[in-house]
């Protein structure tokens, strides 16, 4: 059978590799000075992050912006291509979409920015004119990812995202000392000097992406969430849910160390489920008999714990697992909603189908237009409703990349969340 299907982790990797045609207004490729290098992290294989010499981007069409990172991070979802398991991934690809800096440099057509302004950037590239742009709906721009792999896939094309595979455009990332950003009225925002690198930095994604899980799941007054995954966006919606209102809120996972950030700082309910029955606990223990009104997923495709989709997944018969659907359709409440933030990208076997359609329960799911949310994220931050100290547990280097993939992706001394600066950076910092 599996010889018959093939693998279509194998069959997604050939048309992103093999697709040549593409429409976009500008070089999904910045062009590359021939002079200037700078240092950064590159994606070199499964479990292979390396921190090299590499020449800088320059200005390559008028919408651009060169910015000179002075912070950045590792999300969650880089995880997935440091294992290897999200198709698209070419050696040499500079990684990292959550980033921020100084403008180096503008095109002649940048008109909301000038050198010098301090700025994060989108980790979703939108063009800014196109239909879906003009909605505010930038993680769905047509214009900025020039591979049909997605047209093929999914009938619609999506945006690019930054460091983030060919399958969304391969554009390199900003895990490097300099990194070029099209479009750059729309996909920069620029920081207020009340706010330090270590709030204004996580902006970029995981403040805005956490709020969209809370939106989409229609979070408000007096409701009951569950959110499955405490990594760091799962951890920043349990406190938007707070923030929205919420009035139970239960966090799942097996970590202790998110765990019990969730328990001790954020002050939420949580289960254990490697220790308990996540459906029994939600019924019985936390006293809610019709189940919770929202679920919120903030897992993703490959955190797999049957044997049945992990062989699946292995033989190349799905890529992405429903295992974590058919325990939160079972505990949602009948005409509840169900919000996917988590990394999906191909196909699952025995999705719950039934539940979802004979409970009422809707899904929604979907990429954060983060720059549809900047300016009441920025507001939260500065009144001191949302703060980030709880979420960096880890911090050092670009140069310190490598190892903090690795420690991050083994759950190393309860890393959750790490914050990196390069090297020019640190040296201004300590000349002053």
């Amino acid at each position: 059978m599996a010889s018959t299907m093939g693998s279509i982790k194998t069959a997604i990797n050939e048309l992103v590799f093999n697709n040549k045609e593409h429409e976009t207004p500008v070089p999904a490729q910045p062009q590359w000075s021939d002079t200037k290098t700078m240092k950064c992290l590159i994606w070199n294989g499964k479990l292979q992050v390396d921190y090299v010499d590499h020449p800088q981007p320059i200005i390559t069409a008028p919408t651009d912006a060169i910015i000179k990172v002075s912070a950045t991070t590792i999300c969650g979802s880089d995880l997935h291509l440091y294992k290897g398991t999200f198709a698209g991934m070419q050696k040499g690809d500079i990684l990292g979409h959550e980033f921020m800096g100084y403008i180096e440099e503008v095109g002649s057509e940048v008109t909301k920015f000038k050198v010098g302004d301090r700025v994060i950037c989108a980790f979703g590239i939108a063009c800014g004119y196109c239909n879906f742009c003009q909605k505010e709906e930038y993680t769905s721009c047509d214009k900025t990812n020039p591979s049909k792999t997605m047209d093929n896939m999914y009938g619609d094309r999506l945006s690019a995202i930054h460091g983030y595979s060919h399958l969304l455009g391969g554009v390199p990332g900003g895990d490097a000392e300099y990194v070029r950003v099209s479009f750059a009225d729309v996909n920069l925002f620029q920081i207020p000097d009340d706010i330090p690198d270590e709030k204004a930095l996580y902006l970029t994604d995981v403040i805005p992406t956490a709020l969209h899980g809370a939106k989409l799941g229609e979070v408000g007054q007096g409701r009951t969430v569950a959110i499955w995954g405490l990594g760091p966006i799962g951890l920043m919606c349990a406190r938007w849910c707070q923030i929205l209102g919420a009035s139970k809120v239960i966090g799942i996972d097996m970590v202790p160390e998110r765990l019990a950030v969730a328990r001790d700082v954020l002050k939420i309910e949580t289960i254990n489920f490697k220790d308990e029955d996540v459906f029994k606990a939600i019924r019985e223990r936390l006293e809610l008999p019709s189940g919770v009104d929202i679920a919120i997923e903030c897992a993703g495709f490959d955190y797999v714990q049957s044997w049945a989709h992990k062989i699946e997944m292995k033989l190349g018969l799905e890529t992405d697992s429903s295992e974590i659907f058919q325990e939160i359709f079972r505990c949602v409440s009948k005409g509840g909603n169900v919000s996917i933030i988590g990394v999906y990208t191909g196909y699952a076997n025995h999705f719950p189908v039934g539940a979802m359609m004979e409970k009422n329960i809707t899904v929604r799911g979907g990429q954060c237009p983060a720059q549809k949310y900047w300016k009441y994220c920025l507001e939260k931050l500065r009144t001191g409703e949302l703060t980030t100290d709880w979420l960096v547990t880890d911090r050092g280097s670009l140069a310190d990349g490598p190892k903090l993939f690795e420690k991050m992706n083994n759950k190393e001394d309860g890393c959750i969340k790490v914050f990196m600066r390069p090297e020019h950076t640190i040296a201004a910092s300590l000349a002053k």
